[in-house]
């Protein structure tokens, strides 16, 4: 269920030397995997330090840092908001009953975060030395962000509630903004995270990306779901009912809106970007490499033989999950699963997601991380079928007043089997990312694998989301003479009396056809990626200079 997860992919730490970006992984719901060699690698950013000092000195407190961690850990919560919206966005959707070619056209708006690489090298090369190497960009992109917020909070209704149906096009174009903009945040507060804080207290940047993107998310998303919810505020929020929820989405998008733009404002007044306090070491500027040099370096990379190979199994190791993971949130709003508690089932979940990764890493620091994502690939393979049983068999639980408790019981612990699958196979991945990372070029090198490991995840979903009305057949009862083959027809069909009736529904297709595509993967194209492991520390490194 892809929609209602509530922390997007991400590797906050990694770092690039020189022009490359910090990449996350924005699919949903992971953190680092690795600390010990993310540490590492943000550590040796910082020149002139030595090992062996590092390792014996006393590290500080963070008193004396902890309004910039406070600005920090606000930027990233500012980040998360858009990015929340923008996952409620397909269930409100489903919910006036939009075509999953529409959803598969809105699903692009998810792919920025999974491309930002393309543009990353301009956000550290291009910049005004006297405002700053990153507000440069901070400060505009944000701007832009309340400036969108605030035309949507205007047009957002007429776009979803037009006289055709929803907008999709002119929504997806806008969401699409909203996230591109972010992505780009995104590269400048990372950036400015590793020269605002000392080196001392610099690890805390990744705990600012952590929580603070989960709790942008969870405000963009489950919260306003929640209060957007008529049925939801006159049950737990309300004495007397009302038609409407507490806010609406015009009603949130104004706020925050705003506070982007007061915020923003505030920091290009107040906040310098090289402020060095008393007693703080300063830190040296990081040089700049061309943006050309970076992209040379970035083709160099995916030209060795062991990182193309590895980058192809990436693209393709996620299409047997696609249609759980891209379809089975929506066909469960579809048969009446109210939008809000599907998203609040995520609530739980964070406990979990947060010490998931902790576990899991002790079976993948060892030198061979990718036997735990060949292991843990069948078992999600698995749940993704138990998710079709479970959509078959909703319809049938729903009762007058909602669904029972012990419904809500199922799903949640389907959604946690889930997890554990998923967080396997990605803290496996990163470990192996971070492993194989030629440590001259680290940051870049794990940059590249990451995006093709989110994009790998993208692509899938958007073809799942397209292929289910295709695959789906219908047949029109009540009317002689009339199909449902198009919706021109189907109209046809309801004008002279009858009803559109699925007869076969094109998530069941897909999920067995995604789960014999998985199989046949793990068979054949699995053993390869595992064989990758006993490549020579060699064959992953980069020559640049050749």
């Amino acid at each position: 269920m892809e929609h209602p997860d509530l922390i997007t992919h991400k590797n906050g730490r990694q770092r690039k030397l020189a022009g490359a970006t910090i990449a996350r992984n924005l699919d949903r719901g992971e953190t680092s995997s690795s600390e010990p060699e993310v540490e590492e690698e943000a550590e040796g950013l910082i020149r002139g330090s030595d090992s062996e000092d590092r390792r014996h000195r006393v590290r500080p407190g963070i008193r004396g840092e902890l309004g910039n961690i406070l600005l920090l850990l606000f930027l990233y919560v500012l980040q998360g908001i858009p990015l929340g919206l923008a996952g409620s966005i397909p269930l409100i959707l489903q919910s006036k009953s939009v075509s999953y070619k529409e959803q598969a056209f809105f699903s692009f708006v998810f792919w920025p975060f999974s491309l930002k690489l393309l543009w990353a090298p301009l956000v550290d090369a291009l910049y005004f030395s006297k405002f700053g190497r990153r507000k440069s960009w901070l400060v505009p992109t944000q701007y832009l962000l309340g400036l969108f917020m605030l035309y949507l909070s205007t047009s957002v209704n007429s776009m979803l509630q037009g006289e055709g149906g929803p907008k999709i096009v002119t929504l997806t174009a806008v969401f699409f903004m909203l996230a591109f903009l972010a992505a780009t945040q995104d590269i400048a507060v990372d950036g400015w995270a590793l020269t605002m804080l000392s080196r001392e207290n610099v690890g805390y940047a990744s705990t600012c990306n952590s929580v603070g993107q989960t709790a942008g998310y969870f405000l963009g998303n489950v919260l306003f779901l929640a209060l957007e919810s008529a049925d939801f505020c006159n049950k737990y929020l309300r004495i007397e009912p009302k038609d409407t929820g507490i806010v609406t989405l015009s009603d949130f998008l104004f706020f925050w809106g705003v506070v982007f733009l007061v915020s923003t404002t505030l920091v290009a007044i107040m906040k310098r970007e090289n402020d060095h306090g008393r007693g703080k070491r300063r830190v040296q500027q990081e040089e700049t490499q061309g943006v050309m040099e970076t992209y040379k370096l970035l083709f160099s990379i995916i030209k060795m033989p062991t990182v193309f190979t590895f980058c192809s199994l990436l693209l393709t190791a996620k299409m047997g999950f696609s249609a759980a993971d891209a379809v089975t949130g929506l066909k469960l709003v579809e048969a009446g699963v109210p939008k809000e508690q599907l998203a609040l089932l995520a609530v739980p979940m964070v406990p979990l997601q947060i010490l998931l990764p902790v576990i899991i890493s002790k079976y993948t620091a060892g030198p061979r991380p990718l036997d735990v994502f060949y292991k843990a690939f069948p078992f999600r393979l698995l749940i993704g079928l138990e998710y079709a049983l479970l959509v078959w068999w909703t319809p049938s639980v729903k009762q007058e007043g909602g669904f029972p408790v012990y419904y809500y019981a199922i799903v949640l612990l389907s959604y946690a089997l889930h997890q554990v699958a998923l967080y396997s196979m990605y803290v496996a991945c990163m470990a192996f990312h971070a492993k194989v990372s030629d440590p001259l070029i680290g940051g870049t090198y794990m940059t590249l694998l990451n995006t093709v490991t989110n994009l790998g995840g993208n692509w899938p979903s958007t073809v799942a989301l397209w292929m289910v009305d295709p695959l789906t057949s219908k047949e029109c009862q009540g009317a002689v003479g009339q199909s449902c083959g198009s919706p021109v027809e189907a109209g046809l069909c309801v004008k002279e009396g009858g009803a559109c009736v699925t007869t076969l529904d094109g998530y069941y297709v897909e999920s067995v056809v995604c789960v014999v595509i998985g199989l046949a993967w793990w068979v054949w194209l699995g053993k390869k990626m595992r064989r990758l492991q006993e490549q020579s520390p060699a064959a992953w490194s980069c020559r640049v200079n050749q």
